[in-house]
């Protein structure tokens, strides 16, 4: 992220900022649209829901998830992009859409800094290393040794840039090389998963996690620092071998550029409070997620550093931009 960048984010803030307070006295006086650029069943979808419904009971106002994924974001990110400044069209994303994909693709078609107004960071958390029933590795030790073995015929699956990005990790440092299946969401990808069409995903814990205590997948290895209390049998990658391995991911809220401060101000408000709901609280305890909340500022800067470090491990992967 160069200086030119960051000055450009916080450029957006400031003309939000500089809006009068009047449009926000009456706003929502209808209901709101969440779009997340992910299928129903991703961790986004569930995580725009449970914040939905309690911004519905906060504010009297409906709220309506609009799934659109494929495509990395795109789909999803377009559309909140060219919505009407007016906060009732908002972006509940990852960091796939706001700080990977620039480092990922050539050209995009949004641009994450100038097209949106940040409002607050959602959550954060950390993904599962699952394999198939099929594959014959009970550990992340026996995985490497078996592709090691034999080098390009395991299959790994990605519907986002955490998924895609954390399995590049493992192959830079366990010096395995898996063969790379894109996919337009998670949830796809899991399903071809459990159907033995693909082997190998390291994905978001509210997606990978039931499947692994349903036992219709495998669980290897956690990517958190220690231990999580959603899973205390699964060792850490670190733990498992990979030493220092460690990935998480982030949830984030935005508008369309040039939404009206104070509409900024409100949504902010609305959804921190939605995520100190004991609702909302619950849902991260299932689902390995930790509260993250901030001020539209705080985020513009977040998503700056981000950038700057998602575009460090990608380019230390040798990702090549698509």
């Amino acid at each position: 992220m160069t200086f030119k960048s960051v000055y450009a984010l916080a450029g957006a803030v400031a003309l939000a900022v500089s809006v009068t307070p009047a449009t926000a006295q009456t706003y929502p006086d209808k209901p709101i649209v969440f779009v997340v650029p992910f299928a129903a069943g991703s961790a986004t979808d569930g995580l725009a829901r449970i914040v939905g419904q309690e911004v519905t009971r906060e504010s009297g106002q409906r709220v309506v998830v609009d799934d659109r994924p494929g495509a990395n974001g795109f789909i999803g990110a377009q559309a909140v992009a060219k919505a009407a400044p007016d906060g009732y069209t908002a972006f509940v994303t990852t960091n796939t859409t706001h700080a990977a994909n620039q480092h990922l693709f050539k050209q995009l078609p949004y641009d994450p800094v100038k097209d949106f107004a940040p409002v607050t960071t959602l959550a954060k958390g950390y993904q599962v290393m699952v394999v198939n029933l099929r594959v014959p590795a009970k550990s992340v030790a026996q995985l490497t040794t078996l592709a090691k073995k034999s080098p390009g015929q395991l299959t790994f699956g990605e519907g986002s840039s955490s998924a895609r990005v954390a399995v590049e990790m493992y192959q830079q440092m366990s010096g395995t090389k898996l063969v790379h299946v894109p996919y337009k969401s998670n949830p796809l990808a899991i399903t071809d998963l459990i159907g033995g069409q693909i082997d190998v995903m390291i994905v978001d814990m509210p997606t990978g996690l039931p499947h692994v205590q349903s036992g219709r997948l495998r669980g290897l290895a956690v990517t958190s620092p220690k231990r999580l209390t959603q899973a205390p049998d699964l060792p850490t990658m670190s733990e498992a071998g990979i030493a220092g391995y460690e990935m998480s991911y982030w949830f984030a809220a935005y508008l369309p550029a040039r939404t009206p401060a104070p509409v900024v101000k409100r949504l902010n408000e609305l959804m921190v409070k939605a995520v100190g709901t004991e609702a909302v609280k619950s849902f991260f305890a299932k689902s390995g997620l930790e509260p993250f909340t901030t001020t539209p500022e705080q985020l513009a800067a977040f998503q700056a550093a981000e950038a700057d470090k998602w575009g460090r491990i990608i380019r230390a992967a040798g990702i090549q931009p698509e």
